[in-house]
């Protein structure tokens, strides 16, 4: 735990907060009002770090005159859509401040339950991220986050809590760590775990998106859910293994089932399997052995490409425009 001397010095300290944007021109005018209004409450400096991530509507506009009337307020433009991990992992980079928070423009994550964030740092802790409860998502999505949470942690290397999205507050001991990892095809909930150091969990209630559609489809939820499996975690690549061990029984199944057969002829011919020389263990073994092959060569290739995109070296981000950020610094630009 802190002492009262170091707390109180933490409370002169500034606090970042990251919010990955992607067409939410909708929404911003509130996310404004709520954020500076919910500031008003810490006593604390703070600057907000927008990353636009290849938005076509009018959100790079109103975050124009966001900043020319609140220079707190900075903004970065990607070159195209880049992803949502990736808008992350590019505002974190930029944040300032000694405590970064990252949090969705959405308004899903209430900017009022940030003073409870920095509260908890406050008291020591350099990671304090949130446990969704009450999503307002329909039943098969609210299935579907529940089932890849619970998968996610028994498949890990590393604890990862249950339930907790990105919506976290982040020391800058951890931001550095973070800033520090070379990966590109990134998993923030997963890095800021593996990272390690005092972390806790404080539950709020999700709220329903404040305005606008929904961001995150099926089949982006899909590719995070993947990312974030294979990032931490081989036992997927044991599949192959298992495969071959169940192979190998139903195989042997196959050898007793026309054993069998050849000795229970008119029974066997009675009921619809009449004896055919070696036709039904050549069709069991092509069809168990090729679906045991296409899937573990299609694992293999889930980790061969992402293999693949690092040793590339490229980028995992271009910057198109900024307001109020130097982005002289960051090998991302263009």
């Amino acid at each position: 735990p802190m002492s009262a001397q170091e707390i109180s010095t933490r409370r002169d300290h500034m606090i970042s907060i990251v919010i990955p944007c992607y067409n939410e021109e909708s929404v911003l005018p509130l996310l404004h009002a709520r954020l500076n209004a919910a500031a008003e409450s810490w006593n604390t400096p703070f600057e907000v770090v927008v990353v636009d991530d290849g938005s076509s509507d009018g959100s790079w506009n109103f975050l124009r005159r966001i900043h020319e009337s609140d220079d707190r307020w900075r903004a970065v433009r990607f070159g195209r859509n880049f992803g949502h991990q990736t808008a992350v992992s590019a505002g974190i980079l930029h944040a300032r401040g000694d405590a970064v928070i990252v949090i969705d423009a959405d308004l899903q994550d209430p900017p009022e339950e940030l003073g409870r964030f920095i509260e908890k740092w406050r008291e020591g802790y350099h990671v304090v991220y949130a446990i969704r409860q009450k999503r307002k998502e329909g039943l098969a999505k609210r299935l579907a986050y529940g089932a890849f949470y619970r998968i996610l942690a028994r498949m890990a290397s590393i604890p990862i809590p249950l339930d907790s999205g990105d919506f976290c507050l982040l020391d800058r001991t951890v931001v550095d760590m973070l800033n520090d990892m070379p990966e590109r095809r990134r998993f923030v909930r997963g890095l800021r775990s593996w990272v390690g150091f005092r972390q806790v969990g404080i539950a709020y209630e999700r709220d329903a998106r404040a305005a606008g559609d929904v961001k995150y489809t099926i089949g982006k939820l899909i590719r995070l859910a993947l990312d974030g499996m294979l990032s931490f975690s081989t036992a997927p690549l044991r599949l192959a293994t298992y495969f071959g061990f169940i192979v190998s029984a139903l195989a042997f199944l196959g050898v007793l089932f026309t054993f069998f057969q050849r000795i229970f002829v008119d029974w066997f011919t009675a009921v619809g399997f009449p004896f055919v020389p070696g036709y039904y263990t050549m069709v069991i073994m092509i069809l168990f052995l090729g679906g045991v092959q296409l899937v573990s060569l299609g694992i293999i290739g889930e980790y061969v490409g992402r293999v693949y995109d690092e040793v590339k070296g490229r980028p995992p981000w271009t910057i198109q425009e900024t307001l109020g950020v130097d982005p002289q610094n960051d090998f991302r630009t263009e």
